[in-house]
């Protein structure tokens, strides 16, 4: 008795992985891009202005950019790090940070998102 596969049997095997491919893949495809921006809004929402807030409360003001966050600017009463290193968005940008903000707060983050055009409908900002 022979125990190796025939060519229809390997034949079928495949076609019923393209099978479960073509359901699958469709399904996760826009999982990725959620998950980006869920990413990117837990950072622009509580990681990043954790560590600004406290960089805050030890200098009295908030920092000029975001690595003062990770090395001290010579600012007097700065206890960093703040973060251990700085984080880039999902798409591996750097986050844009300003202060004072514009928009009625003290300081301005936001993520320019999939496009990486800061001021377009797909931003993720701290500010909403």
């Amino acid at each position: 008795m022979n125990k190796s596969f025939t060519l229809v049997e390997l034949m079928l095997v495949v076609i019923i992985i393209g099978i479960l491919g073509s359901i699958v893949v469709p399904r996760l495809a826009g999982k990725a891009e959620k998950a980006r921006v869920a990413a990117a809004r837990a950072d622009v929402e509580s990681n990043i202005p954790a560590a600004l807030d406290m960089y805050e409360m030890d200098v009295g003001e908030y920092p000029q950019n975001l690595q003062d966050l990770i090395q001290n600017p010579g600012t007097e009463g700065w206890d960093g790090p703040y973060l251990k290193k700085l984080p880039k968005d999902p798409w591996k940008r750097d986050y844009y940070y300003k202060t004072p903000g514009d928009h009625g707060i003290d300081y301005d983050i936001a993520s320019s998102g999939k496009d990486g055009t800061i001021g377009s409908d797909d931003d993720i900002t701290g500010w909403q």
